[in-house]
C-alpha cells in the first residue's frame, strides 16, 4: 500500500488537506482495491435484494428485542430504589413486570431463535444451489484450472459466509446503530457526565480499527488460503490411497501433512499473539473506563445525586454502550472477511460460461432417430496460446461407423473427444452434428445430450449398480438395465454379486478395472444417445472380452455413430475408419496402414 512520503506528494484534492488518511483512500482508488471491495458487496447485495422480506423480519425482531431489553433495564432502577427505599406498596407491580418480561423474553427468543434457523438454512440453500448451478455451468477449461479442495473449501466455507452477510449485513447495522443511539440517549437523560465517559474508550477504538482491519483482512485471506490447500492435499490423498500405499509412501504423506500443519500453527499462533496483544490493551482501556465510571457513580450516590437505581442503570447501560460500539466498530472488518469470501466465489461464478443453443439442440434431437454424424472442420484448438494440442484437423463419423482414434497417449485424442462434446471450443474451425438430411448444428452444452460417453479410468461412484447405470436413464426399467449389462459383457459378474442391487463403494471398489469398464459402458448404452464416445473404454478388457463388448455395441445399436479412442490394435478390424493423431495431426490412415497396426498386437 503506497503511503504519502517526502517523495510521495500528497495528490489531487488533498494538496490542500495534507491527510494521510485521505491520501489511503486515494490510493486505494488509485490501485483499484477499494473499488474491488465495493464490487465484492454490490455482488452479496445482488443477493441481498432478493430476501427483503427476511431483512425486515430480523430488523423489525431485532429493534423489538433492542428495545425491549433497554425497557428491562429502566425497570430494574426504579425495582432497585424500591428495595432500597422500602416502598413495598409498588414491589409486587414492578415485580410482576419483570417476571412477566423475563417469561416474555424467554418466549419470544425462542420463538425468533426457530424462525431465524429456518430463515437461514433456506437463504444459504438457496444461495448455495444457485452459485452450485452457475459453477456447473462454467466452460471445463477455466473450471479444471481449481483444485477440487479449493473449489469445495469455496463452495462450503466461503459460501456460507455470503449467505449469512446477504441477510444479516443490513439488521445488524440498524439494530446496532439505533441500541447504541437508544443507549446514550437514556444515559444522557439521566447524566450528560456519564454518557460522556462511558463513550470514553471511543476516539481508541477509532484509531486501532484501521490496524486491525488489516490484520483481520489479510489473516482472514490467508486462512482461507491455507484451508483452500490443506483440503486439496486431503482429498487428493485419500483418492489415491491404493497409489500411495502401492508405492510405500504413507511415511512421506505423513509428512506433508505435518508440513502442512506446522504452516498453519505458525500462522495461527502470530496471530493468536496479535489478538492477544490487542485484547489486553482493550481491556486496560475498558477497565481504566470502567473504574472511572464507577468512582464517578460512587461520588454522585455519595452527593445524593442519583439513587442506588440510577447508579445500577449507568454501569449496567455504559458496559451496554461500550458493547454497541464495539460492534459497530467490529461490523468493517466482518464486512472486509465477507467481502474476501465473495471475491473468492466470484472468481469461480464469473468463470466463462458454456455456449448454449437449446432451440437448434432440440431441432437436431426431434432428427436423431435417423442417426446424425459428427464432424471437425480445420479444427486449431491448444489449452495455452503457446502450446497448440492439434492444428487444421478434419475428422468425421457417421451413423452406422465405428471409427478409431489412435495415436500414443498424450497426443490429444480425449482433447479431440472434449471437442465433439463441446466441453472445449475450437480456437479456429468449426465442430459440428449433422442430421440425415443436412441439417448442422455446432456443437454446444445442449448437444451434449445427444451423446454417451465411457471416459477413461474408473468413473463409478458409490451406490448399488442400478442407481450407477440410472445415473444415464433414471425412468429405465430392470429389464433395461440388465439388457445393457448383458451388451456389455457385465450380466454374468452382476448376477454374482447379487444382481441390481449388489452394492458398489466410491470408485466402483469391489469390481475390478475392467468389471468396471463394462459396467460403465453398459451405462452409457443406456442413454440410447445417438452418438457414442469410447474413451481408452476398454484399455482393462482382454482382446476377446474387448470384441465381444464392441460387437454387442453394433448389434445394439446399428444407426448408432461410435467413436473409440484407443491405442489397442485389437479394435482396428471392427472399424470403418481410423485416424492417427501424432504431433498435433490428424490423418486417416489406408486400408494398408490399419492392417498394419493391427499386425502389431
Amino acid at each position: 500500500m503506497k503511503r504519502p512520503t517526502p517523495d510521495t506528494p500528497y495528490t489531487g484534492l488533498n494538496r490542500l488537506l495534507k491527510s494521510r488518511a485521505v491520501q489511503t483512500v486515494l490510493d486505494k482508488l488509485d490501485d483499484g482495491t477499494l473499488r474491488e471491495f465495493f464490487e465484492d458487496w454490490k455482488w452479496i447485495f445482488s443477493y441481498s435484494r432478493r430476501y427483503k422480506g427476511a431483512i425486515l423480519f430480523y430488523l423489525v425482531l431485532g429493534l423489538f428485542s433492542s428495545t425491549l431489553g433497554l425497557g428491562a433495564s429502566v425497570v430494574s432502577k426504579y425495582l432497585v430504589d424500591i428495595v432500597v427505599n422500602k416502598r413495598f406498596g409498588q414491589l409486587g407491580l414492578l415485580a410482576g413486570a419483570m417476571v412477566g418480561s423475563t417469561v416474555f423474553s424467554l418466549v419470544f427468543s425462542s420463538l425468533v431463535s426457530r424462525l431465524s434457523a429456518k430463515i437461514s438454512i433456506r437463504v444459504n440453500n438457496d444461495i448455495q444451489a444457485d452459485i452450485f448451478a452457475r459453477i456447473l455451468d462454467a466452460q471445463w477449461q477455466a473450471l479444471s484450472e481449481y483444485e477440487n479442495g479449493d473449489l469445495l473449501n469455496r463452495f462450503n466455507s466461503d459460501v456460507n459466509t455470503v449467505a449469512s452477510n446477504a441477510v444479516n449485513w443490513l439488521p445488524g447495522l440498524v439494530i446496532n446503530l439505533y441500541t447504541f443511539a437508544a443507549t446514550f440517549c437514556v444515559l444522557l437523560y439521566y447524566d450528560v457526565t456519564m454518557a460522556l465517559l462511558a463513550l470514553a474508550s471511543a476516539p481508541f477504538l477509532l484509531l486501532a480499527s484501521r490496524y486491525l482491519v488489516r490484520r483481520t483482512r489479510e489473516y482472514r485471506r490467508r486462512v482461507l488460503e491455507l484451508n483452500s490447500g490443506m483440503m486439496s492435499f486431503e482429498t487428493e490423498t485419500f483418492y489415491n490411497f491404493d497409489t500411495i500405499k502401492g508405492f510405500g509412501a504413507a511415511e512421506l504423506y505423513r509428512k506433508k501433512l505435518a508440513g502442512w500443519q506446522e504452516k498453519y500453527k505458525e500462522y495461527n499462533l502470530d496471530y493468536n499473539l496479535f489478538s492477544i496483544k490487542t485484547g489486553i490493551a482493550t481491556s486496560l482501556l475498558s477497565t481504566l473506563v470502567s473504574l472511572a465510571a464507577f468512582g464517578y457513580c460512587l461520588f454522585r450516590l455519595w452527593t445524593d445525586a442519583i439513587t442506588y437505581g440510577t447508579m445500577t442503570l449507568f454501569l449496567q447501560q455504559r458496559s451496554a454502550l461500550s458493547s454497541n460500539f464495539n460492534s459497530l466498530v467490529g461490523i468493517l472488518p466482518g464486512m472486509l472477511n465477507s467481502a474476501v469470501s465473495a471475491h473468492r466465489v466470484r472468481q469461480i461464478v464469473q468463470l466463462p460460461k458454456e455456449r448454449h443453443d437449446p432451440a437448434a439442440a432440440a431441432r437436431l434431437e426431434a432428427l436423431a432417430a435417423s442417426g446424425l454424424a459428427v464432424e471437425l472442420r480445420n479444427v486449431d484448438f491448444g489449452y495455452t496460446e503457446a502450446r497448440p494440442v492439434v492444428r487444421q484437423v478434419n475428422f468425421a463419423a457417421r451413423p452406422g461407423e465405428i471409427v478409431a482414434l489412435v495415436g500414443p497417449s498424450g497426443e490429444g485424442k480425449t482433447t479431440l473427444l472434449r471437442l465433439l462434446l463441446g466441453l472445449v471450443q475450437p480456437g479456429q474451425g468449426q465442430a459440428v452434428l449433422v442430421a440425415q438430411n443436412g441439417e448442422e448444428t455446432p456443437v454446444t452444452a445442449d448437444t451434449r445430450r445427444l451423446f454417451s460417453l465411457v471416459p477413461q479410468g474408473n468413473t463409478l461412484l458409490s451406490g448399488t449398480v442400478a442407481e450407477n447405470l440410472r445415473l444415464a436413464d433414471e425412468t429405465a426399467d430392470d429389464e433395461a438395465l440388465l439388457a445393457a449389462l448383458d451388451t456389455a459383457c457385465a450380466a454374468e459378474f452382476v448376477a454374482r454379486m447379487g444382481g441390481l442391487n449388489a452394492p458398489l463403494g466410491e470408485r466402483g471398489r469391489g469390481l475390478s478395472e475392467g468389471q468396471a469398464q463394462r459396467v460403465a459402458i453398459a451405462r452409457a448404452l443406456l442413454r440410447r444417445a445417438p452418438v457414442l464416445l469410447l474413451d481408452e473404454a476398454t484399455s482393462a478388457l482382454d482382446v476377446q472380452t474387448e470384441r465381444r463388448v464392441l460387437q454387442g455395441i453394433v448389434r445394439s445399436g446399428p444407426g448408432r455413430t461410435c467413436i473409440v479412442s484407443t491405442h489397442r490394435p485389437s479394435v482396428l478390424e471392427l472399424c470403418q475408419r481410423v485416424y492417427q493423431i501424432k504431433g498435433g495431426q490428424l490423418r486417416l490412415l489406408s486400408a494398408e496402414e490399419v492392417r498394419a497396426l493391427a499386425r502389431e498386437e
